[in-house]
């Protein structure tokens, strides 16, 4: 079940705010200036289903997004705990970070977490199948899938290049809790 909770940027152990409830998720959200939603499919996704099976299941949401915010590309990403890279690609999410355009999931199976850094405030985002979440571009961000990931998510893009990082060099991804997929997350 999706859920959201809110820290102080210095202290990681004391949720300000915690709900699993989705509109009061994206009330949170919206405040920031994240996009958060609910998308259903028009049509069954089967367990491997090719890009374009996904993306067609999607297509009439995924269109609206792209006239709304301008965006060029869209693609599927789908990653599992067998995938030979899983620890590079965890790696690679794990400190915060910029883009220079809007940072748009949508996950159509599984779940990751997603962490924004706004102001004095941390946003902890727990994102599962059906939800998806519009990072605007320059908020400053880190994203987990776990050790033993497994996500398929549909991507958008303003740029046609794909994701693009620019790392802040801080530490504060560190000091936040990591996620364990499987695993009960702290209350």
């Amino acid at each position: 079940m999706s859920r959201i909770r809110i820290f102080q940027d210095d202290d990681p152990s004391t949720p300000l705010v915690e709900t699993r409830e989705h509109a009061a998720i994206a009330a949170e959200l919206a405040r920031i200036g994240v996009r958060f939603e609910r998308w259903e499919a028009n049509a069954p996704v089967a367990p491997g289903a090719s890009q374009e099976a996904v993306i067609a299941a999607y297509r009439a949401d995924i269109d609206r997004l792209m006239a709304e915010g301008g965006y060029q590309a869209v693609d599927v990403i789908s990653l599992t705990p067998d995938h030979p890279q899983k620890d590079a690609l965890r790696q690679k999410f794990l400190d915060e970070h910029t883009h220079s355009e809007d940072e748009v999931r949508f996950f159509v199976a599984g779940s990751g977490l997603f962490t924004l850094h706004v102001g004095s405030k941390v946003y902890e985002v727990l994102c599962e199948a059906g939800d998806l979440i519009g990072v605007p571009d320059g908020t400053t961000h880190w994203f987990d899938m776990g050790p033993e990931p497994f996500f398929v998510a549909i991507r958008l893009f303003t740029n046609v290049e794909g994701w693009v990082a620019n790392f802040t060099g801080s530490d504060i991804a560190r000091r936040f809790p990591r996620y364990e997929r499987g695993q009960a997350l702290p209350a």
